[in-house]
């Protein structure tokens, strides 16, 4: 067959050189198509895929889908750091930490009230429905944030009504969980995120058990169950329908609505919370027109102050040493009872004037126990054992001669006490009295300051300063001012009777501490091990220490065995106070106007000296008693409600000054009053020992 022929009789196909005369059904089709298609144009999903396939689109979205990936990945690391979900089971504020004596006794009370958590499914459906019908009706429904509600509130306070949150409870618990109270856009929006992943990773249940477990319903009480307890002395797992309902209504404002003290407040709040449970339809009307405000039964009243000088000290060891958790702490201390009432009474009993005084006491390994801040703690909480920094005067020359000795002079040795006649500092002695020479033991008896500046000059200050450091002092020390030797570095009276209690146990530097001291450990003795003296040193520096109490200027404190100390007084008498130590305990005593004005007549060898004589005296004449019964530590009742035949127990007793009341309710133990505070009545103290004129001591 030709070329020709096969060609006139079949499809042109894409060899053809020639247009076909022929019909061609293949192109008819796709001429209908393609008219077809012109007539209707493209369609949008055709539109749409050459959009999103095209190369530029491509690029843009895969990089934007990353970008937003990496954001996600970047808030979800930003929630799991801010906002941990093991921090909405811990108290919101530092719970309660009862302070107790050595012996037991309750010294003071501070921080948050708290119990221990609840639990959704024991408590009644009255319980939780008050508080879901006040707080977020819609809590099982939403997913965190309330859209309705917020619009409603939103659309309230902008009409002018009410001002109204609008938060649920997840967003509250995020709030006062991990958010600061201020009111601005950003942090409503952190709040909404975090309430976001809550919801995520928790259930309904846990939320609001957390929620009312932390939330504060006035009085210094957080959570429900220590509301309860505090406001109706119940468990909340029994409550009344009425006493949910007040509680449920505290939690708008707490302190404003605290049925406590403003309990027509509460009252009228209640009503508020009937109309939401009868509007949410947890309760009829009937019901709650026969509901009626509950009874408050308030036992665990807490009649211990929140602090004294010694608790406001030791409270924050306290907390580093509190385990984690809601329930309620207690530390036992170091402060003996006995001791700090003796502190209290001699204190309370001197002729201070308008002056003020302070004394601590402590063991050589630095377990204080007894301390007194001032005269008066209700009027005045400013400690001066610890806070104030003051002059030490010539109770410092004890560190100038230690360093002497250690430099290799001995009590023996002469140091000049003549008068300066040269030089650009030039201190003169208390009375104005000069010799050629006296040894280290009489010029510390005497209380130098010509000898000892020059001793001060003789070792060098660096060795003084450097002395003082190993002995705990760390208070600014100004290099090379011959001062220094006579005490007009300020440091407090804690610094300065730890450095003594050094010198007593040859053992330093001593850290005060009101818990017992922690057993060092063998790679502390092996590494750590605190310094010491020789005991040729140890035994000189003694010996000076008694020559000054017992032939010097501090004569008015010598005590009938061994006893060590050294008096101070600094410039026009602004302070005066005397620092020593007899048998296990080291006491320090200062007196001084809180101006910084001279005293009237008073130096280290006087009243401080009597003070501290007094203190000693009665603390040692008891020393061999028997140890001091331990009380029962008063916590409040116990196991309210739980109680059985309780009518049958007798009525109220007193043991050791703790009164125990009984009744159908449970037992309550209220304590006996803190021991640094003054009792409402005065107790007697025997009268401060007069110095006899011929003991009268040479002021320093």
């Amino acid at each position: 067959m030709s070329r020709k022929g096969a060609g006139s009789t079949g499809h042109s196909g894409y060899y053809s050189l020639s247009e076909s005369m022929i019909d061609d059904p293949w192109d008819d089709e796709d001429d209908d198509d393609f008219a077809e298609r012109r007539r209707d144009g493209p369609s949008l999903w055709d539109l749409a895929w050459e959009i999103l396939t095209a190369h530029g689109v491509r690029y843009w979205a895969v990089r934007i889908a990353a970008a937003m990936l990496f954001v996600l990945f970047l808030l979800v690391i930003w929630l799991a750091i801010t906002a941990p979900l093991s921090k909405s089971l811990e108290p919101i504020a530092p719970p309660q930490i009862t302070l107790l004596a050595a012996d037991g006794t309750p010294i003071a009370r501070n921080g948050a009230v708290y119990d221990e958590p609840v639990d959704i499914d024991q408590l009644p459906d009255h319980v939780v429905e008050a508080f879901l019908a006040t707080e977020d009706r819609r809590f099982y429904s939403h997913w965190g944030v309330d859209p309705r509600g917020l619009a409603r509130a939103t659309i309230n306070n902008w009409s002018g009504g009410a001002t109204q949150g609008g938060s649920t409870i997840t967003q509250q618990l995020a709030k006062f969980t991990f958010l600061t109270p201020e009111q601005s856009l950003s942090r409503k929006g952190r709040e909404m995120l975090i309430a976001f992943w809550l919801e995520t990773w928790l259930t309904k249940d846990e939320i609001l058990e957390r929620y009312l477990s932390n939330a504060y319903f006035g009085d210094n009480t957080y959570g429900l169950r220590a509301a309860s307890l505090h406001y109706f002395y119940r468990q909340p797992e029994r409550l009344e329908p009425n006493q949910a309902a007040m509680l449920a209504g505290l939690l708008q404002a707490p302190s404003a609505y605290a049925p406590s003290k403003h309990y027509d407040r509460a009252a009228r709040r209640m009503e508020a919370v009937k109309a939401s449970l009868v509007s949410a339809g947890y309760l009829g009307e009937d019901a709650a027109e026969a509901m009626r405000p509950p009874k408050l039964d308030m036992r665990l009243v807490n009649d211990l102050p929140t602090g004294t000088y010694f608790a406001d000290w030791a409270l924050p060891e306290a907390r580093d040493r509190a385990a984690p958790g809601y329930a309620l702490q207690a530390h036992t201390t170091t402060l003996d009872a006995r001791l700090q009432s003796i502190a209290r009474e001699v204190i309370a009993n001197a002729p201070l004037g308008d002056a003020q005084a302070a004394l601590v006491a402590m063991r050589p390994n630095g377990e204080v126990v007894a301390m007194i801040g001032g005269k008066d703690y209700s009027e005045s909480a400013f400690n001066r054992v610890t806070q104030a920094r003051r002059q030490p005067g010539s109770t410092f020359k004890t560190i100038v001669y230690l360093a002497a000795l250690q430099e290799g002079f001995g009590p023996e040795d002469p140091v000049s006490n003549r008068r300066f006649t040269e030089g650009s500092y030039r201190p003169e002695n208390y009375d104005d009295r000069y010799s050629a020479f006296l040894t280290l033991e009489e010029a510390f008896a005497r209380s130098s300051n010509v000898a000892a500046v020059r001793m001060f000059n003789e070792v060098g200050s660096e060795r003084v300063i450097d002395l003082a450091r190993d002995l705990g002092i760390t208070s600014p020390i100004t290099p090379g001012d011959p001062s220094v030797a006579l005490g007009t570095a300020g440091m407090s009276l804690m610094e300065l009777t730890a450095a003594y209690a050094g010198i007593a146990g040859n053992s330093y530097p001593v850290r005060p501490t009101a818990f017992r001291a922690e057993t060092v450990g063998l790679w502390d003795r092996l590494f750590n091990a605190p310094r010491s003296m020789s005991s040729s040193n140890h035994r000189d520096i003694e010996r000076l220490l008694r020559s000054a109490i017992n032939n010097g200027t501090g004569r008015a404190a010598q005590l009938p065995g061994l006893n060590f100390g050294k008096t101070g007084t600094t410039q026009n008498n602004r302070d005066a106070l005397f620092v020593g130590y007899a048998g296990d305990l080291v006491v320090g005593v200062w007196v001084g106007n809180d101006d910084n004005s001279p005293l009237d007549g008073i130096s280290g060898g006087g009243l401080p000296a009597r003070i501290w004589k007094v203190f000693m005296l009665r603390a040692q004449g008891n020393a061999d008693a028997g140890p001091v019964r331990r009380r029962q530590s008063p916590s409040g009742p116990i196991q309210p409600l739980d109680v059985p035949n309780a009518s049958d127990i007798p009525d109220p007793v007193e043991e050791e000054g703790a009164e125990i009341t009984v009744d159908e309710s449970g037992v309550t133990t209220r304590e006996a009053p803190p021991l640094d505070v003054p009792p409402d009545a005065p107790r007697t103290a025997p009268e401060l020992a007069p110095v006899r004129e011929d003991e009268v001591a040479t002021a320093d």
